[in-house]
């Protein structure tokens, strides 16, 4: 009688672990929602290096066009990182039981993913702008620099760049800030590709098969 009662406790515990639906997550244990802390910082440090060398390339003609200073993809990953500060330090919910944290993590995986095209965009200005000036023929004319792609061409492409006392300045130090930020927004588009992935882990990850295992309840799972 022992042995079979001893069985049949057995059995029952077995079934009621097999019935249980998998219990919310630990908040102490749960580290999705504060992961933001290093990537935001990241994302800020990044967005104030964008935006200083901008405005040193600026500062070497105010002829440049914004996209050849992209200082406002400096600002907008600046905003990002703010965000993720706001995300946090709000407490953790497990599924998102505040509208207040739903919120704010959905604006973070949005403008991480916005920043993310807005980063592989400047490259691909910041390389395309390297190119060009590495083969600009420059010669100085009063307080300008002007310069030409072809110079035996008589009608080839003229860029004039105002208030720029030495033409070495165009050829030389504007295309290693180009390369700077071909790096520094890699470097961007890299951040907010990782917040933007573990973001929808988070969300996506994990799931239930919908498949009911000895459980009288229909509303106990099976996790996979």
């Amino acid at each position: 009688m022992g042995q079979g009662q001893r069985g049949s406790k057995d059995k029952k515990s077995k079934e009621t672990k097999r019935d249980d639906s998998p219990a919310p997550e630990d908040g102490a244990k749960c580290r999705v929602c504060r992961f933001p802390l290093l990537v935001a910082l990241l994302q800020l440090l990044l967005g104030v290096a964008v935006t200083a060398v901008a405005f040193l390339m600026l500062a070497i003609s105010p002829s440049l066009l914004a996209r050849e200073t992209p200082h406002w993809a400096g600002i907008i990953m600046c905003l990002v990182s703010i965000l993720g500060f706001i995300l946090y330090c709000i407490n953790y919910q497990p599924d998102e039981r505040t509208s207040l944290q739903f919120i704010v993590k959905l604006l973070y995986f949005v403008l991480c993913t916005t920043g993310l095209v807005i980063s592989v965009l400047v490259v691909a200005f910041a390389g395309h702008h390297h190119s060009q000036n590495r083969s600009l023929a420059c010669k100085q004319e009063g307080g300008d620099c002007v310069c030409v792609l072809n110079e035996s061409d008589p009608i080839a492409r003229t860029f004039t760049y105002q208030e720029v006392s030495d033409c070495r300045s165009i050829t030389e130090t504007l295309p290693l800030y180009f390369l700077i930020q071909i790096f520094l927004n890699l470097a961007q588009a890299l951040v907010c590709n990782v917040a933007a992935f573990i973001m929808w882990k988070d969300r996506y990850q994990v799931f239930y098969s919908g498949l009911q295992i000895s459980a009288p309840s229909t509303q106990l799972w099976q996790r996979v």
